[in-house]
């Protein structure tokens, strides 16, 4: 399985493109901090991800402000060209 979901908040985006599909798609920057408990011990965590809205969802995100706290929900995948990561968002929760 597999299925990601993240509060985040948008701290970049780009000019929208198309897929060669006709579909819409917004690359954008995330990132996420929060404490979790590991090994019974609070961590703190904070990242930047790549992440990738494709489809309807795009005029969801393009409604959100920026450094605004919400639920992303989708899919990991590699970038193109194998280097690194993307979250692919296909929904908001919130």
């Amino acid at each position: 399985m597999n299925r990601l979901v993240l509060q985040a908040q948008i701290i970049e985006t780009a000019a929208i493109r198309y897929t060669p599909a006709g579909l819409p798609a917004l690359d954008l920057m995330l990132k996420h901090e929060s404490v979790v408990d590991e090994a019974g011990a609070p961590r703190k965590v904070a990242m930047e991800l790549k992440a990738v809205a494709i489809g309807d969802v795009v005029k969801r995100v393009q409604a959100l402000g920026l450094t605004e706290k919400t639920v992303f929900t989708g899919f990991l995948s590699a970038q193109r060209q194998g280097r690194g990561t993307v979250f692919h968002i296909t929904g908001i929760d919130g």
